[in-house]
């Protein structure tokens, strides 16, 4: 299993367990991108983290090719 696996196995189990507790799946994963962002706070600058996070944003369209792969 790699760390892609376990993460989204953990990220499943959480939206599971706060749906059968009455949350929306939304709110559970705006607190969990909550604690991903204190997470990677504790070891790297805000910086850093605002260009992970754009990333993501700027390429978050599964349909979209990355700006570097070619046709």
């Amino acid at each position: 299993m790699n760390a892609s696996d376990i993460a989204r196995k953990h990220f499943a189990a959480a939206i599971k367990e706060g749906t059968d507790a009455g949350y929306d799946a939304d709110s559970l994963a705006r607190y969990m991108l909550s604690e991903v962002v204190s997470s990677y706070l504790r070891t790297r600058s805000v910086k850093d983290v605002r260009s992970e996070l754009s990333f993501v944003a700027d390429n978050c369209d599964p349909d979209s090719d990355f700006p570097f792969m070619r046709p």
